[in-house]
């Protein structure tokens, strides 16, 4: 199960568009209940098109979250679908060399592309999710130092504790010749935490997010660099014009922190 649905519902119970929020919650159940197969016919179209799944679209869906444009195929989201293209545009991914490969909290339209390529030793891992293929904490990783080729970690340091700590590890656990792929929310002109806030409603208030401890800055860049990291952003506008981003439904301005281990 699931192990952030009650605080999700609890959460929307206790917001001012609570009857939207619930409603899209079912309707989303409802619709992801369908097969694949009918979930392409129902959304078939040419106005937009997602990478990831290779599904031309009539529209994507916008469900609780307005800024949310989900693939009603895969599932994926704009960062997803950006990711994806990155890996292809930017990264040594498809050289033919075998690779082993870390997936921190593995989004589903991701990880069914991972899974299944050839030479690519794929490890998922979560600290709840019992999908993925091991537990793991990224505070304290039980692999040894340069174990992986790379590393994929998409919006899961804003609920870490201890984001410094996991940086550090998932440093070590790099291979110097190898490179990891940040992304989180910037929704803050400087990073800000305080972790009495506790209360779902409250965080989701202050950081965005019921299960957010923080809200970034532009400071994320130091904070990866005094923590391991080599780093270089790209943006949505580095990648694709603003007309095809419309039609890939990616989000305008978002910024992959693409990383390489700092070498001591």
């Amino acid at each position: 199960m699931d192990h952030t649905l009650f605080p999700r519902i609890k959460s929307a119970l206790r917001s001012p568009d609570r009857l939207k929020r619930l409603t899209d919650f079912f309707i989303a159940k409802l619709l992801f209940s369908l097969s694949e197969q009918t979930r392409q016919k129902i959304y078939h179209g040419n106005q937009y098109y997602c990478p990831i799944c290779a599904t031309q679209l009539k529209t994507f869906l916008r469900l609780h979250r307005r800024y949310h444009l989900i693939c009603p195929v895969c599932r994926s989201l704009q960062r997803h679908r950006l990711m994806w293209l990155f890996i292809q545009q930017r990264t040594d991914f498809n050289d033919g060399r075998p690779k082993k490969l870390l997936h921190i909290a593995p989004e589903p339209s991701l990880k069914n592309k991972f899974q299944k390529m050839q030479g690519l030793d794929y490890v998922s891992g979560d600290l709840y999710d019992s999908k993925a293929m091991v537990k793991l904490d990224i505070c304290n990783l039980h692999y040894p130092d340069d174990a992986f080729d790379i590393i994929i970690c998409s919006h899961v340091l804003e609920h870490v504790d201890d984001d410094r700590k996991a940086m550090r590890e998932l440093s070590r656990v790099l291979k110097h010749t190898g490179w990891a792929m940040f992304l989180i929310p910037i929704t803050a002109d400087a990073t800000f935490e305080d972790q009495s806030i506790t209360d779902p409603v409250e965080r989701e208030r202050v950081f965005g997010q019921f299960d957010h401890v923080r809200s970034y800055g532009p400071d994320f860049v130091q904070r990866l660099e005094d923590n391991g990291f080599i780093v270089h952003v790209t943006k949505t506008d580095d990648l694709v014009e603003p007309e095809e981003a419309e039609r890939l439904g990616l989000l305008w301005g978002e910024m992959i922190f693409f990383c390489q281990k700092a070498i001591k």
